[in-house]
């Protein structure tokens, strides 16, 4: 892009096209291809172009009328896990879990608005002024969450979470060093004995990836229901596998089918194991009676700041779904939960675990934790023999 002549030469190939390829009828991407790559050369020499600035702009132009525009790079970058629009002129990236702002921009809100109802249609969403929030999964396992005006008071604002196409491995978290060889021997050696688990952490800690190897670590020969909001899990192995979305309510707001509502219908089909996503709500007691209902071995995730944290927030989840009392919460919990596995992302970006405990019991009204293993200047070390 150094050639002062790229963005104008850009734009007046914009205009040709945009009068060459009405859209009364369907192009393959080989014709539009064709048909940029044309416009590109013709233009080529009277803006003096070289190669590279032309392939350039054949890959720009193309993903601008075929792809996701100036974010088709980036969500084809495996190094990026997440791509942020903050407005038309600034994009953001994660790599390597440190946050980089890009040189690029859109043109203006309104092709970015534009990308982004694209994606919602893909997925049979629909965002609008009228309904200018939107959180779906992509085909490709991605995340996205989208905001537009006037809600959003900066412009569309957009957030993908990628996942990689290869799910990791103990031996990757081992190797990023998320946590020791000895808890991970710990962790395995817990869902194999089916020992009912919850991973929390905060937002992008790492929770859905080790859910997704502990899921892994399930004998293949048992059949389990994995329910999520969106689904992200990718467990291998498993033939005897039921996987479950939740679904949002459509644009007359009906035909909603929550998280509570598939917990619920997981017990119909006969599961050993059941993985939940993520616990957000009310749906934590239905949880916690599965757990403690013939379905040992069966694992969930939930946002908070420590393990002892998510206790306060599973009772809070609990009471908004019922008026139990908080003692016979605190007793569902004691006897439907046997571990807590807490997640943290590092000043340096990584992610970590640190720490492990295990449910004792009530002692008093109080539910008493044993923390099994713990963080200690940036390591996980065993405190406890248990």
């Amino acid at each position: 892009m150094e050639n002062d002549g790229y963005g104008a030469c850009v734009a007046e190939i914009r205009r040709v096209l945009e009068g060459t390829l009405n859209y009364e009828r369907d192009w393959t991407d080989r014709e539009v291809k064709n048909h940029v790559t044309a416009a590109v050369l013709e233009k080529a020499r009277v803006y003096g172009l070289d190669t590279q600035a032309k392939k350039q702009m054949i890959e720009q132009l193309f993903n601008g009328l075929r792809r996701m525009d100036l974010l088709q790079p980036l969500l084809e970058d495996e190094s990026v896990t997440d791509i942020m629009v903050n407005g038309p002129n600034h994009v953001f990236v994660e790599r390597g879990g440190r946050m980089l702002e890009l040189s690029c921009a859109f043109e203006d809100p309104r092709k970015l608005e534009d990308l982004i109802q694209l994606m919602a249609a893909a997925v049979n969403r629909e965002i609008n002024e009228a309904s200018p929030l939107v959180d779906a999964r992509l085909a490709d396992g991605s995340r996205i969450g989208a905001v537009l005006p006037p809600v959003a008071l900066d412009g569309p604002m957009l957030a993908i979470r990628k996942f990689p196409a290869q799910s990791l491995s103990m031996a990757d978290l081992l190797e990023k060093g998320t946590l020791t060889v000895q808890a991970a021997d710990f962790l395995e050696e817990a869902v194999a004995g089916r020992r009912n688990i919850f991973i929390s952490g905060g937002t992008s800690s790492g929770k859905t990836t080790l859910l997704n190897v502990l899921s892994n670590s399930i004998p293949k020969d048992q059949r389990v229901v994995t329910i999520e909001d969106a689904a992200e899990l990718k467990i291998e192995g498993v033939q005897n596998l039921v996987r479950l979305e939740a679904r949002p309510p459509n644009t007359e707001g009906k035909g909603t089918v929550s998280i509570r509502d598939l917990i619920r219908m997981a017990l119909r089909l006969r599961p050993d194991r059941i993985v939940v996503g993520e616990v957000r709500g009310a749906e934590a007691l239905d949880m916690l009676q599965a757990m403690n209902t013939g379905h040992e071995g069966s694992l969930s995730t939930g946002h908070a700041n420590s393990a002892r944290d998510m206790l306060n927030r599973i009772e809070t989840m609990v009471l908004m779904g019922s008026a139990l009392p908080l003692e016979a919460i605190r007793q569902q919990m004691v006897s439907s939960l046997d571990m807590l596995v807490h997640l943290a992302r590092m000043r340096d970006g990584s992610r970590k675990i640190v720490e492990i405990a295990n449910m004792k019991g009530l002692k008093g009204n109080e539910i008493e934790l044993e923390t099994v293993f713990a963080e200690q200047e940036g390591i996980l070390i065993r405190v406890a023999p248990s």
